[in-house]
């Protein structure tokens, strides 16, 4: 078994699925090899690991995004639980542009998503306990933090809250449309 590295719909958008070998004693898996995702055409600097806990299901986090020069590539997976992983294109001169994708990321599936500079981020929790690991290529930098309303118009996310409200932190609450985001003529750092 071997990595497995697989483009999505919007370019530059990749699932990818680590090998996970298990036994009667557990399981292991590399899930994060430097040489291996270079040689897929995703080599990058990492420097900053983040892990979220949720407690409950149908807590929201995002749409997030960091300007110029921090604006941070980013590796996500979701070691324990459940989550929808959602990823909006704010490249303004991208022919995506206000196009967004999801995929389910799971401890039983183990795999990940890779989303580019550009890109809004956000997940959802789909069950209580869940845990997300993200590296990213430019550290957390508060000035030049940003978000986007996950209930945005323009982007119209189809975030499977069953018509319930879900559980926001006060930033993304008071978050901008994105027709109203701060969003650069250029994402290079």
């Amino acid at each position: 078994m071997s990595l497995e590295v697989r483009e999505l719909a919007l370019p530059g958008v990749y699932e990818i699925s680590p090998p996970k070998f298990g036994d009667s004693r557990g399981f292991f898996s590399e899930t994060f090899n430097g040489p291996k995702l270079a040689a897929a055409g995703l080599a990058r600097e990492w420097v900053q690991d983040n892990h979220s806990y949720s407690a409950a299901a149908n807590v929201l986090r995002g749409m997030h995004y960091q300007l110029p020069p921090f604006a941070q590539d980013k590796l996500v997976r979701a070691p324990k639980g459940r989550i929808l992983d959602v990823v909006a294109d704010i490249r303004r001169d991208s022919p995506t542009f206000g196009k967004w994708l999801s995929v389910e990321l799971s401890a039983e599936a183990w795999n990940q998503l890779f989303v580019p500079k550009g890109f809004a981020h956000g997940f959802l929790t789909l069950e209580p306990d869940c845990e997300v690991q993200y590296k990213v290529t430019a550290v957390y930098a508060p000035d030049c933090d940003r978000s986007i309303r996950y209930d945005d118009e323009q982007l119209a996310i189809d975030w499977p809250v069953n018509g319930h409200q879900p559980e926001l932190s006060e930033k993304d609450r008071a978050a901008p449309a994105l027709a109203d985001a701060d969003l650069p003529d250029s994402w290079d750092n």
